[in-house]
Formats: structure tokens, C-alpha cells, sequence
């Protein structure tokens, strides 16, 4: 049986993160992007999945006093549909009731309708439509809130 192991995200990950990021994303983040999260971003959490000690995933958040702010997750192609970005977004929010934060928000493509289907699974809820949020193509972004 593969062995999946979730852990904090070190600067030693960045490049296999960002190979995830670019077949992930069509406006991906650069490895200074990643970076500088890990170095100088107090309130960023980044985690990565591995299997088989090989990162196939990774999940990005700032967690402040009062809620939390997924910044992105994302699965390599090959290892989707198994249920790693579930077991992702809830570590992410077990770790917020664990630290008594009373929200989790986070925007999604309007177009991306697998990832809303998995967080309304997880108990998202649309709150807003943000208008022309992603500045490579000025898409419309879902403001999605789960309440801990």
C-alpha cells in the first residue's frame, strides 16, 4: 500500500512544488512567489502531499487570528480523483478548529467547476462573485467561506 504522509513545505520542495504549480495552473506561481512565502509571509502555512516520498501535491494558506485564507492547492494530473485534494483542504481545516479560527475563505476560478464541486463537498458556500480577479485573463473568481 502507498504510504501518503502530509508535512510543512520547506524551501527544498519549492522546485517539485512549482512543476505541480505550472501543469496546475494557467497563471502559476513562480519559485520566488513560493519563496518568499515560505521565508517572509508570518502568516503563511504551506503543506505538501507525498506518496511514496515523492511530493504529489501541495496546499497553501495564511492563517490569521480570526480566519483562514487558502492561497491555492493543487494535485499533480496523475494522482487526481483519489481524494488527495480532500485530504488536503481538511487537514487545512482541521487545523483551523484546532487553533479556533472561526472561518476558512478562498477564491476559485468561475470556470473551475471540479474544485467548486469539492469544496461545496467540504462545506463551502459562495459568498461573492469577485469581478475580473485573475489578472491573466480578468476571469471572474467564486469568494467561497466555510464556517468552523
Amino acid at each position: 500500500m502507498e504510504e501518503i504522509k502530509i508535512r510543512p513545505m520547506t524551501n527544498r520542495d519549492i522546485p517539485e512544488v512549482v512543476s505541480i504549480e505550472n501543469v496546475s495552473y494557467s497563471a502559476p506561481w513562480s519559485r520566488r512567489e513560493f519563496y518568499g512565502e515560505l521565508n517572509f509571509n508570518r502568516f503563511a502555512r504551506y503543506f505538501v502531499v507525498e506518496m511514496n516520498q515523492k511530493i504529489i501535491g501541495y496546499i497553501g494558506s495564511w492563517f490569521f487570528k480570526d480566519f483562514v485564507h487558502i492561497t491555492n492547492v493543487a494535485v499533480h494530473p496523475d494522482f487526481r480523483k483519489k481524494g488527495i485534494g480532500t485530504k488536503l483542504m481538511n487537514y487545512i481545516i482541521n487545523l483551523a478548529k484546532s487553533r479556533k479560527v472561526k472561518k476558512i475563505v478562498l477564491e476559485v476560478r468561475v470556470s473551475n467547476t471540479i474544485a467548486q464541486r469539492l469544496y461545496k463537498n467540504l462545506g463551502f458556500k459562495v459568498e461573492k462573485v469577485k469581478k475580473e480577479y485573475y489578472p491573466n485573463n480578468k476571469e471572474d473568481a467564486f469568494y467561497m467561506v466555510k464556517v468552523l
